[in-house]
């Protein structure tokens, strides 16, 4: 097996910023975002691609994947055997997840266009088309520019709103302003620091009926009675995202919880996603896969286990305005692959130009 990668920025359509980039040092967020994609290719010149999109509060960036992908003997992959393959990078880092994971979407890759079938078949899911929708991301701004933002999303259903700033209720209000009745995910991603800030915070939202979830209320370190204390009084459901790190998991979030956030960077790839939303499913919680800023690569990946999905959170290729490939679509915010340029693996090609 012979294994290639490659760093590309994706450049954001609008500015990206979240609770943890506001504010002193926090950086005020960012217009390019950086990624590597990754492809084996066995002897018999059959290829799987894959695609790492690492996130800074998982202690990843560009230069540890490309680190840590100089460490894999390509030899010790198969198409043929994928959890032996992840047996063996386990044993080169304990973590790295977004490396792991952008190998493991090329090995699926490959052993999928191996059997002539797309990955969803391969792991006996299916797809419906027509019954998956994404939200769309509305990142922290200033008032105006939330405006501006809603009303280029105006073709999609539903909205997913960062909050954790000052300017949180202006935020809302503008939104409002161009959507009054759309429905809305908030993600908080860990702004609130307690559980009775969270309670106060999530009563408020709790006001617009068409508030659907609230994100990640709390840091993940915090301790589980805190969130379940938050769960038994909260008048929205509350979604785990950097709580739910693995399968591991599942049985504390069911626990502090209502649903749970899946994104292949933060596990290692589609099979640990898999594994871990059949758990979290096992234990009553509605699910959800996410995404970071991310090309069509990842997008089709987590796409293709939509099935095992309550929500779905998968826009990151329509957040960018460079995306090198072409996969599934998202038109009116609906995830088809009716029409994607290939019929087997992540189905997915790299973007004619």
């Amino acid at each position: 097996m012979q294994l290639t990668y490659r760093a590309f920025a994706l450049r954001l359509a609008h500015r990206w910023t979240i609770a943890s980039t506001v504010g002193p040092g926090g950086g005020g967020g960012t217009d390019t975002y950086k990624v590597v994609f990754v492809e084996l290719t066995s002897a018999d010149g059959l290829a799987g691609i894959g695609e790492a999109a690492p996130s800074s509060r998982y202690k990843e960036n560009a230069d540890s994947v490309l680190a840590f992908l100089q460490r894999v003997d390509a030899a010790r992959l198969s198409f043929d055997d994928i959890p032996g393959s992840m047996r063996y990078l386990d044993t080169l880092s304990a973590g790295d997840f977004a490396p792991k994971c952008a190998l493991n979407i090329a090995l699926l890759d490959g052993a999928a266009r191996k059997a002539g079938q797309p990955i969803y078949d391969l792991l006996g899911l299916g797809f419906r088309e027509g019954a998956h929708s994404t939200s769309f991301s509305i990142g922290i701004d200033k008032p105006e520019i939330i405006r501006q933002k809603v009303a280029e999303a105006e073709r999609y259903p539903i909205l997913k709103l960062k909050v954790g700033s000052p300017d949180d209720q202006a935020n809302i209000a503008a939104l409002r302003a161009a959507a009054p009745t759309k429905t809305v995910r908030v993600d908080a991603n860990e702004a609130w620091k307690s559980k009775e800030e969270a309670l106060g915070q999530i009563e408020i939202l709790s006001k617009d009926p068409h508030i659907e979830f609230i994100e990640q209320p709390m840091p993940a370190a915090m301790p589980i009675e805190d969130f379940a204390w938050l769960k038994a009084r909260s008048p929205l459901p509350i979604m785990a995202d950097e709580s739910f790190r693995s399968e591991r998991d599942a049985e504390k979030c069911a626990e502090g919880f209502h649903f749970v956030n899946v994104k292949l960077v933060k596990m290692g790839g589609i099979s640990a996603a898999y594994t871990a939303l059949q758990a979290a499913r096992k234990l009553g919680l509605k699910t959800m896969i996410g995404c970071m800023i991310e090309s069509s690569v990842l997008i089709s990946a987590a796409a293709h286990l939509a099935e095992l999905t309550n929500f779905l959170d998968i826009d990151g290729n329509i957040l960018i305005t460079n995306d090198p490939y072409e996969g599934p679509t998202s038109v009116n915010g609906v995830i088809s692959f009716a029409r994607a340029p290939q019929k087997a693996g992540l189905r997915v090609r790299p973007r004619q130009q």
